[in-house]
């Protein structure tokens, strides 16, 4: 514990960068001290110390001027006019907006100094904005042709859990955007869709760790902000692309005896399509994919053992094929100067098909006492509209945006179970229909002011989801036909927020809070064997303030806090149990409620002559932490999995970003994130099949990720890239989840003047990454290994026109 702290220390103490490519528009007015008139071609210049020009211009008849693309630094300001004494003063530009007023500037007929002027702007390039980290995918190529969840697993603080769930900062409370927006796609509390998104259509991610006031209040972790790519150029251009690949060539572990096999030499397919247009005022854009992918979806071997000593030994294994057409389309239009549209649509088709194996054996593998065979046939269909108009005041960066989006998803789902036992054998089929509708209308106003801005808006949301789960029984059915029926998911959140930020030569300020009021409604059918209708409602404050102070020109000491709310998505009180394991069950619960983190943060960073160090410390604390929890009924073997509200939890450690830049032919970054969870006491009651109490003593322990991204710039403008990745034991509530490690290269090559580009890599080279966990209930515990796809080997070609 002694050296746990020493590094602590150390690596807070360490600095980090702040890059400073940004660039910020200053503006203003220029008045008659006397009369208080506008002065119209007053001649104004930005000056270096070493007195060089740097932008020069005029006031216009209004006495109002604009000076763009200064990049912070400190200058000197300087306005002459005929008739009038010269004005001069330091000028400081900052990093913390795109766009600052510099307010009404008097020149006097007799001899006047100007108000010293501070002006702050915020930097738009990679790695350079305090609220966030930006990451390019273009520059993952170990992870070129896959999915964005697959690129994202290389990325800082990012960590993908079973069933695809994103972790940050080893939390899964993670909100993820697409362009800013939530969407069906990305999931409202389920990211498994981002695997059906090819990384190609992808510009950058956004890690955002400490969300301000003008984000929604849900996502304790933070948020991921996903962008599309959109082209700037004028004309027609785009880009055509292919992959292919195949994946589980080697065998990870062999299957339980007497069931079909697991797929091998699984075959990847991903053409892609992006076009656009620009003219003048107007914008056109497409971006098309389609993605054919077969799978080794789930191969979990688990032991389970059981209080009165029976020990039961099953595999899951899910062979899969996905099929997913997905189109994104758009028009951007400046219809004048001050006004401007943006219309776009999301569609997506997901096809896939599921053949599982599910055996039961006892311990020595000599006696099989079940097999359960399933096919799956699910077709999830997502479509989002999205409409924004945005109001260009006549001062720059002073702006009114109003934004509407629709997003509408559709789950269908059938199951074909086939229950093999030595006396007979059952066929049983259930149906699942889920439509979600998710109305979205905000108002947002920015105000730039001499020494920051203001931020404020309000936000809408309805969101509506109604299921139907039917069930058809076959002989001595284990379906629980009275947990069947319908159930409708209603929420309603209207919400306001405001935010300053401020800036002088050394400090900042960026503070806000945001007001929110939820009502959530879950009614079920009346006949369900176990929940009734339920729900809640809120109205809560989420404030956030952040504070920096300059310790130099390339340093920066930053303090967090916000607060944030994670609630219970509708898959998490869904009502009927699923039955992807039969003797596993996951049921949802209608009585849970919101969890409740705050969160601080310590931050620091420095540039380095040839690359940048970032560190920060952080620490969580959860109110009603939301998480599965497994009982089983005496003298059963079936363990079920509900959701519920745990109690207290607490996380915190410090994370580590450094990147250097060795040379013309070398650059690497590693990241380091180093955290202690702790789970208190805490006692619950499943109600589903009948009440059953479980308590849960204290646990803690410390965890953390390694990954480094090293890349080659070789002869022949090609790339080679090593990625590596370790992530080590963590708890979780009931039990803990043992160390991965995984190795991913790549190969990158430009061709054809620049316009074509060929690559090649291979995901977990060695094939060692595999997910094990083990959970300890009251009377029984378990050990699970899934050991599902992770390697494949893909090539590709991409051609810009």
């Amino acid at each position: 514990m002694r050296s746990l702290w020493i590094l602590l220390v150390a690596l807070f103490f360490a600095p980090v960068l702040f890059a400073q490519t940004g660039t910020v528009s200053l503006s203003g007015m220029v008045r008659d001290n006397a009369g208080r008139q506008p002065l119209a071609f007053v001649s104004i210049t930005l000056r270096k110390s070493d007195s060089s020009l740097v932008a020069g211009t005029i006031s216009g008849e209004d006495g109002r001027f604009q000076l763009p693309g200064v990049v912070a630094g400190e200058y000197l300001l300087q306005l002459s006019h005929a008739g009038y004494t010269p004005g001069w003063q330091k000028l400081l530009v900052g990093r913390l907006s795109a766009y600052l007023e510099l307010g009404i500037i008097n020149l006097a007929p007799m001899a006047a100094t100007l108000s010293e002027l501070r002006v702050a702007a915020r930097q738009e390039g990679p790695n350079s904005r305090m609220d966030r980290q930006v990451f390019s995918i273009q520059n993952n190529i170990s992870q070129a042709g896959g999915s964005v969840l697959q690129a994202m697993r290389n990325l800082p603080g990012i960590t993908v859990s079973e069933g695809g769930k994103v972790q940050l900062r080893g939390s899964d409370r993670v909100v993820v955007l697409l362009d800013g927006r939530q969407t069906a796609l990305t999931g409202f509390g389920n990211q498994a869709a981002l695997d059906n998104i090819p990384a190609s259509a992808i510009e950058r991610v956004e890690i955002i760790n400490n969300p301000s006031a003008k984000y929604d209040a849900n996502g304790a972790a933070g948020i991921i902000n996903i962008i599309y790519k959109k082209s700037g150029q004028q004309g027609f251009n785009g880009k055509l692309g292919m992959t292919t690949g195949l994946g589980a060539l080697l065998q990870k572990k062999e299957n339980l005896p007497s069931i079909r096999p697991q797929y091998q030499a699984t075959p990847k397919f991903n053409p892609s399509l992006s076009l656009n247009y620009r003219k003048n005022r107007f914008n056109a854009f497409m971006q098309g994919d389609y993605l054919y992918n077969k799978t080794l979806n789930k191969n979990d071997f688990t032991t389970r053992y059981y209080s009165n000593g029976d020990t039961i030994r099953n595999q899951v294994k899910r062979n899969r094929i996905t099929t997913v057409g997905t189109i994104k389309a758009g028009v951007d239009w400046q219809l004048s100067d001050a006004d401007a549209v943006s219309v776009s649509g999301l569609y997506s088709s997901e096809y896939v098909r599921d053949h599982g194996d599910i055996p039961y054996f006892n311990d020595k593998l000599t006696n099989r006492s079940r097999l359960w065979q399933f096919y799956e046939d699910e077709v999830n269909t997502a479509a989002t509209v999205s409409a924004n108009y945005q109001h260009r005041f006549q001062q720059p960066g002073h702006l009114l945006q109003v934004m509407f989006n629709y997003t509408f998803h559709r789950e269908d789902e059938q199951y074909f179970l086939t229950d093999i036992r030595p006396a007979y054998t059952g066929r049983d089929t259930f149906m699942l229909l889920a439509d979600e509708h998710v109305s979205d209308l905000s108002i947002d106003y920015f105000r730039p002011l001499k020494q920051g801005r203001f931020e404020g808006g309000f936000k809408f949301r309805q969101r509506n989801i109604p299921t139907n789960m039917r069930f058809f029984p076959g002989i001595n059915s284990p379906l629980d036909t009275n947990a069947a029926g319908w159930a409708r998911y209603q929420e309603t959140i209207p919400a306001l927020f405001g935010n300053y930020v401020y800036e002088q030569k050394r400090f900042e300020l960026e503070a806000g809070l945001r007001w929110e009021y939820v009502h959530l409604s879950y009614r079920v059918n009346p006949d369900h064997n176990t929940y009734k209708s339920d729900g809640y409602n809120y109205v809560q404050p989420f404030p956030s303030v952040r504070m920096g102070y300059k310790l130099g020109d390339q340093t920066k000491l930053s303090l967090y806090y916000n607060r944030r709310v994670d609630r219970p998505d509708e898959g998490d009180i869904r009502i009927f149990p699923k039955y992807d394991d039969p003797e596993i069950l996951k049921v949802g619960n209608p009585a849970l409620q919101p969890q409740f983190t705050n969160s601080v943060e310590a931050g620091l960073r420095k540039e380095l002559p040839k690359g940048y160090l970032y560190t920060a410390v952080y620490f969580r604390t959860t109110n009603g932490t939301i998480t599965r929890i497994g009982t089983n009924l005496p003298g059963s073997t079936i363990i079920y999995s509900v959701f519920q509200n745990a109690g207290r939890s607490y996380n915190g450690g410090i994370e580590m970003l450094w990147q250097h830049n060795a040379g013309q032919s070398f650059t690497y970054n590693i990241n380091a994130n180093l955290y202690r969870n702790r789970i208190a006491a805490f006692s619950i009651a499943n109600k589903y099949p009948v009440p059953t109490l479980y308590d849960a003593p204290a646990e803690e322990a410390t965890s953390g990720s390694v990954k480094f991204n090293g890349v080659f710039h070789l002869r022949g403008k090609t790339d080679l890239q090593l990625t590596a990745v370790y992530l080590a034991p963590d708890i979780i509530p009931q039990g803990k989840v043992y160390a991965r490690f995984s190795l991913d290269m790549g190969l990158k090559k430009s061709v054809q003047q620049g316009n074509g580009e060929l690559f090649a890599n291979a995901t977990d080279l060695f094939n060692t990454y595999r997910l094990r966990k083990e959970i300890k209930g009251s009377n029984f515990h378990f050990v699970s290994t899934d050991y599902y796809e992770t390697q494949v080997f893909r090539t590709g070609y991409a051609y810009k026109f």
